[in-house]
């Protein structure tokens, strides 16, 4: 246990020496105006090219994301259906569903589901 606890404790340091060093020798300045503004023909921009990123886009590609998912866990149980007990593929099905429907019913009523603001 001891041993385990101090190669992993060797490979954090090591890691945090690498980083550390990684940081100091780049040779990315952070202070240069004239590299973090976009180019418009040599003249200074009208406005910033770094437009906000929408949230409220995030959020609807999160949503996305995990009803997809539990659509994917959805379809093996029609198949399911065929080879169980008709009474526990009922009890689950309705508890998984009931809990999707409960899920979107948050989202909507947090107003997640609203696109236009």
């Amino acid at each position: 246990m001891f041993m385990i606890m101090s190669i992993s404790m060797i490979i954090m340091i090591l890691s945090m020496i690498v980083m550390f060093l990684a940081n100091i020798l780049s040779k990315k300045t952070f202070m240069d105006r004239e590299k973090n503004s976009p180019f418009e023909c040599g003249f200074d921009p009208k406005n910033s090219a770094r437009l906000p990123f929408s949230l409220q886009f995030f959020l609807i590609a999160v949503i996305f994301l995990i009803f997809d998912v539990e659509i994917a866990l959805l379809m093996p149980m029609i198949m399911i259906m065929k080879i169980s007990n008709i009474y526990s593929w009922m009890m689950v099905s309705f508890f998984f569903l009931l809990i999707l429907l409960i899920g979107l019913y948050h989202e909507w009523n947090q107003g997640a589901l609203n696109w236009a603001n």
